[in-house]
């Protein structure tokens, strides 16, 4: 008869009272193991305690008994980088990366559209991170982010379940219409037109009533959205507020932002970040395209306006954007939140590629027949004929694919498509190479702290 074998993950011991509760690999298969069988965990009980499932339920006696398997708060320090993970296996990379740099995780952080994309539940991706931050030991903290949430319905669901960040996506009440008709309120008047607002360094903003009826047109509605979330859901809980009006298709100016930033002020909103749609582009999985210069200067006046009313600059779309993350360090003095999300899964296929080539060809032609449908759901100027032919590339030219924008495009926006397709043989793949993609995403994550200045953590 084959014995059993059982790993137990050395870092996870943790003492509670008289008891001890710790994590071990039994067969393939994570479990909890505790010596008390009073502790509340749901499993079989044995002779030595209780052996107990990696569940939603026993996730939650998890982070009751050990506070540090929650999530917190991180947008309160200086340095917060989201990794959102949207396979459930990158966050033992993602805790090697923060070990070692100084700077604070939003290790939870999913979209509706992502959950929907993937298969995944809020409970899932929260339980996922719960139970790798166990096994490792990692006490650091991290956040979790209901991402550009959209309804009354999605912000309950993430503050239920403890996220501890909210990220508002005010897209839908930004409006792009003009209307010649548009009456500028008269308070709006009084408090802007004609007033000079000099924000830091001699740096003045000036309102004209042209400017002020088209700003106070744009963004009314989204700052009595914003500011109705807030007083229902996010004051008093326990979780930051980010507002998110980057999800546009025009570039938010230095005025438009002061605007918007000063109403939600004085609708008593307070808020931790907030990220404005920069000029350029930040289309996913790819560096910034624009002007460079311009981007650098205005950059510079957007980090004043948060300093002026205190909140931290929020960098969506920010996988990849390295030759502008010196500037948004300068600009920010270090004081920043950056989202990345979609490079996690580029190098989890980056791994694919290099570890089982019949694979990858499989997957990027049949990305190449999905990408059509996947455009539905991302804004990007692709250009898929750019894409080597890959009959023609030898097995050891696959990963460089993934130093190319088109075909890193092409990979980033099917994921959904690929996971449903491909789903079993990928999670076989990186779990046999979990080694391979931890060092993948220390190196590739860790590129992006470099550029943004974070500074190593000191090991004594």
């Amino acid at each position: 008869m084959k014995g059993v074998i059982i790993i137990k993950y050395e870092k996870s011991v943790a003492a509670i009272g008289g008891a001890t509760v710790y994590m071990a690999n039994e067969d393939g298969q994570d479990y909890i193991y505790s010596t008390d069988k009073t502790l509340g965990f749901k499993g079989v009980s044995t002779e030595y305690g209780i052996k107990a499932e990696c569940n939603h339920e026993n996730a939650n006696v998890l982070r009751r008994l050990f506070p540090y398997t929650a999530p917190s708060r991180v947008l309160q320090h200086d340095k917060s980088f989201g990794v959102g993970d949207r396979l459930g296996v990158a966050a033992v990379g993602h805790i090697k990366v923060f070990e070692r740099y100084d700077a604070y995780p939003v290790l939870v952080q999913q979209s509706i559209r992502e959950l929907n994309l993937t298969h995944r539940t809020y409970e899932d991706v929260l339980d996922c991170v719960t139970y790798t931050v166990f096994k490792t030991g990692y006490k650091k903290g991290f956040g979790a982010d209901g991402d550009h949430l959209k309804t009354e319905q999605d912000i309950q669901y993430a503050l239920g379940l403890g996220f501890t960040m909210i990220t508002l996506d005010c897209s839908e009440h930004i409006i792009t219409d003009i209307d010649a008709d548009f009456a500028v309120p008269q308070a709006t008047l009084q408090r802007y037109a004609d007033k000079f607002f000099e924000i830091e360094d001699g740096e003045v903003l000036s309102f004209d009533k042209e400017q002020l009826k088209q700003i106070s047109m744009i963004y009314d509605d989204a700052i009595a959205f914003a500011a109705d979330i807030y007083h229902k859901y996010i004051k008093g809980s326990n979780a930051d507020f980010e507002i998110s009006i980057d999800e546009t298709a025009t570039t938010t100016t230095p005025l438009q932002h002061f605007y918007v930033a000063n109403e939600l002020k004085q609708k008593g909103v307070n808020f931790a970040t907030m990220a404005p749609r920069f000029c350029g582009e930040f289309q996913k999985g790819i560096d910034y395209i624009g002007d460079i210069a311009q981007f650098e200067k205005e950059i510079d006046i957007h980090a004043k306006i948060a300093r002026y009313f205190g909140y931290k600059i929020s960098v969506h779309s920010g996988s990849d954007k390295f030759s502008i993350f010196p500037m948004v360090a300068k600009a920010t003095k270090g004081v920043f939140h950056v989202k990345t999300a979609g490079t996690n899964w580029l190098e989890a296929m980056r791994v694919v590629a290099a570890k089982d080539a019949e694979l990858y060809r499989q997957i990027h032609k049949y990305a190449l027949k999905m990408f059509t449908e996947a455009k539905k759901y991302y804004h990007v100027t692709t250009d898929i004929t750019k894409i080597p032919d890959i009959d023609s590339l030898k097995d050891e030219d696959l990963p460089k694919l993934f130093d190319q924008n088109e075909s890193r495009q092409l990979i980033h926006i099917t994921y959904g498509f690929i996971l449903d397709e491909y789903r079993g043989q990928l999670y076989t793949l990186w779990g046999t190479h979990h080694v391979e993609y931890e060092k993948a995403l220390l190196t590739h994550i860790g590129k992006h702290l470099d550029l943004l200045g974070v500074p190593l953590i000191s090991l004594k």
